[in-house]
């Protein structure tokens, strides 16, 4: 197997959230309905809440990679308004449209003709890579696909992030990354 193809199926794995951590079956499997709208306590969001954010981000990263007339959405619509889900078919759709949706994620990253390094046209140098590795990540887990060095030698200092701009220096420079959503 070549590195391209180990790329492919490593990313495929990615998508399926089985490594470290427990799948995305098993983490919805056996919810009861009653538990899918309830807030556990000490928790931000629900689960209708999680699953529906999981649901939009991935298609809007899935929708961005395919659609070249794509439009960026606003920052407050990656979560549901509600609680909880309408209907119990409500929940069932957002499953199955996360599922459909993950599943055209990886034919995109085992498609050989798809050059995952190279920008996607109709992005601002985003490539697919980047944008399936986003779909990857996980709070249970960090992979490090890649590495980006931001200076030179090493550093000592803490990294500043402030209105989306990180900052990065050691005692001879200092880089900026502008890491706002809106950039994209």
């Amino acid at each position: 197997m070549d590195r391209d193809d180990a790329l492919r199926v490593l990313l495929s794995k990615l998508l399926d959230w089985e490594d470290a951590h427990v799948s995305f079956d098993r983490a919805i499997g056996g919810l009861p309905p009653a538990s899918r709208g309830a807030r556990p306590q000490g928790a931000p969001h629900s689960p209708w809440q999680l699953l529906e954010h999981l649901r939009i981000c991935q298609w809007d990263i899935l929708e961005f990679c395919r659609n070249p007339e794509y439009v960026e959405m606003r920052f407050q619509d990656y979560w549901p308004a509600d609680i909880a889900p309408p209907t119990d078919a409500a929940w069932d759709q957002s499953v199955a449209a996360f599922r459909r949706d993950r599943d055209a994620l990886k034919a995109l990253a085992a498609d050989s003709e798809a050059d995952l390094f190279a920008p996607i046209p109709h992005g601002s140098g985003q490539t697919y890579l980047r944008e399936l590795v986003l779909v990857a990540a996980t709070p249970e887990q960090l992979v490090e696909v890649a590495r980006v060095p931001a200076i030179t030698g090493e550093t000592w200092n803490v990294p500043a992030f402030a209105d989306g701009i990180l900052l990065v220096r050691n005692t001879e420079e200092m880089a900026a990354f502008d890491l706002r959503v809106a950039a994209r």
